[in-house]
């Protein structure tokens, strides 16, 4: 490896998101030397990652980081409302005594990761934007470092046996790793409501509108969060009006009527962000000295709110793979990639589970005017009301808390067999041979919807 600069570092971690402040808090509490590099110091400003399951609460306790929940104006979260039409049913959560959520503004929590992560005593941070990774000149293959510009110094670099690329959805170095092109399946335009009655406090909202779901949920002590979800990559023009009129007359007449006007106040206040929607399965870290972390590797469907889950306990089994008792080297390029090999399939009992649950689950609640799909989404919402089991578990999956992707199959398919059912009592009884046929090729969509998922996560 070349003579370092100027500082030996363990690990560099590009990016101070949620990931990489998780990832350089664990490596650095093991006793490594941390440079994390972030491009912008500044909260940020998003419309997603602001609720945290029950499961990602738990991970954060893991790693010594639940003091991050703290001072952020949050919001306790007991589980969901689902809304649809006139009826509506409250999924609880229900694992370890009912442990909650909590929802917050993105950047409160971000900025209180970081102030975590910098007091680190062995945590050096630098604002800068990484342009490059550094490779060995003798092979080009092994990673050493990364080039950065600081806004005083160009091209600056950095030396570390490992370096750790967390640098979100947008990621610059992803196809360093993972050559799976990332698919956009919908948009969700965001708004804050302010001072908006929920039906449930305390609970997010799930709305099974048409085209497809919003969400509500509280973000704060005034505010609340409404993601609109609109199918495909493009999404109506901000700039003609289009977008707004879209919320007024589409959206407004589709949410619960007390928080109709909290929502037109707050089209009328003209700020709708929008975010794209991503799916990405995740691909095995096998380059030397590189790891890629959260989104840049792995990306599912926001409905169900499980990336920053998935993402804290990638960060608790980082740790744990690459103790300095496990791996007292770190320039032992054989064993962090026999150590990533495990990584990419021990995660998988979590992060399969959200992954094939939150994209199914939006196939299922997007389902339009699609008839085959609406005898799933039927079948769900009468499978909620079942109670019991057919509440906890899939909501316990829902919560990171259960991690069993063969649970979330059975479920699945118990759901679309009870959709099955529905549709076949629908009566009259002349419309059974409609029904019959209907019902079966809602089986055929669940099995069109669930199978590439688990595909694609059984990859390598």
């Amino acid at each position: 490896m070349p003579s370092l600069p100027t500082v030996e570092f363990d690990v560099i971690v590009v990016g101070a998101g949620i990931v990489g402040c998780a990832a350089a808090t664990a490596l650095a509490n093991d006793g490594r030397k941390i440079l994390l590099i972030e491009r912008d110091w500044r909260e940020p400003d998003r419309i997603v990652g602001e609720l945290l399951q029950p499961g990602g609460v738990k991970a954060l306790e893991k790693l010594g980081m639940q003091n991050c929940l703290k001072g952020i104006d949050g919001i306790i979260c007991n589980g969901y409302e689902v809304i649809q039409n006139d009826r509506s049913i409250l999924l609880p959560y229900s694992y370890e005594g009912g442990k909650a959520g909590i929802s917050f503004h993105h950047g409160k929590f971000i900025m209180s990761l970081r102030e975590h992560a910098k007091s680190r005593p062995n945590v050096t941070t630098i604002e800068g934007t990484v342009s490059s990774l550094l490779t060995d000149p003798e092979n080009e293959n092994i990673v050493i470092g990364a080039t950065y510009t600081t806004k005083t110094e160009k091209a600056k670099l950095a030396y570390a046996p490992l370096t750790v690329v967390a640098d979100g959805c947008f990621s610059k170095f992803r196809k360093e790793v993972n050559k799976t092109p990332v698919v956009v399946k919908s948009t969700f335009v965001g708004l804050i409501l302010k001072d908006c009655p929920l039906p449930n406090p305390n609970h997010g909202h799930v709305i099974l509108a048409q085209p497809s779901p919003i969400l509500l949920y509280q973000i704060g002590t005034n505010d609340t969060r409404a993601l609109i979800d609109i199918p495909g990559t493009k999404i109506p023009s901000l700039s003609n009006g289009d977008l707004q009129a879209y919320m007024r007359t589409k959206v407004c007449p589709q949410l619960p009527e007390p928080v109709q006007q909290c929502f037109l106040d707050a089209v009328d206040e003209g700020r709708l962000r929008s975010m794209p929607n991503s799916f990405l399965p995740a691909a095995t870290n096998t380059r030397p000295g590189l790891v890629l972390l959260g989104d840049a590797n792995n990306m599912r469907h926001p409905l169900t709110g499980g990336g920053m889950t998935v993402g804290f306990w990638d960060a608790v089994r980082l740790r744990e793979l690459l103790a300095k008792k496990v791996v007292p080297d770190l320039g032992n390029h054989a064993l962090v990639l026999r150590q990533m090999r495990k990584l990419h399939w021990e995660r998988k009992q979590l992060s399969s589970a959200v992954n094939i649950l939150a994209n199914a689950l939006y196939a299922l609640f997007a389902a339009g005017d699609d008839e085959n799909t609406k005898v799933l989404q039927d079948g769900c919402f009468g499978y909620f009301q079942l109670g019991g089991i057919c509440v906890s578990t899939p909501i316990g999956l829902l919560s990171g808390m259960l991690h069993s992707p063969g649970a979330l199959i059975f479920h699945f398919f118990a759901v679309a067999l009870y959709g099955m059912f529905l549709q076949i009592t629908k009566g009259p009884v002349y419309m059974l041979p409609v029904h019959i046929f209907r019902s079966i090729a809602g089986l055929i969509m669940a099995c069109v919807i669930v199978f590439p998922l688990i595909l694609a996560e059984l990859q390598q």
